[in-house]
């Protein structure tokens, strides 16, 4: 029974690294790269991964709301982050370029 235990334990330790990283990968995302993606918006994807790392912290893994939580941190890694990820730039709150950029490119027709 103990090492059932110690299993359940890594899993939910799993479990709450994979949340965790899904959310900090969520909010380092700027929040024009989610509409230019066709996405739920920035704030949307914060509570909804906000939410399941608390829960997996909270509950135990045999509960069902973890798996929830789990549900929606894959939907976010497998369809959000791909589609953002793929934007130029990556979608990052990184500032690159002139002055005259725009958020999706140059203002001035690429000269």
């Amino acid at each position: 029974m103990q090492g059932f235990a110690n299993f359940m334990w890594l899993l939910s330790m799993a479990l709450i690294l994979f949340s965790g990283f899904a959310l900090i990968d969520a909010a380092i995302r700027r929040e024009d790269a989610y509409r230019a993606a066709d996405k739920k918006t920035k704030p949307f994807w914060l509570i909804v991964l906000g939410l399941a790392f608390v829960v997996n912290l909270i509950f135990n893994i045999l509960s069902f709301l973890p798996i929830i939580g789990l549900i929606a941190t894959i939907v976010y890694m497998v369809d959000v982050r791909p589609a953002i990820r793929s934007l130029p730039g990556g979608g990052r709150n990184t500032r690159r370029g002139s002055s005259s950029d725009g958020p999706y490119g140059p203002w001035n027709g690429g000269r």
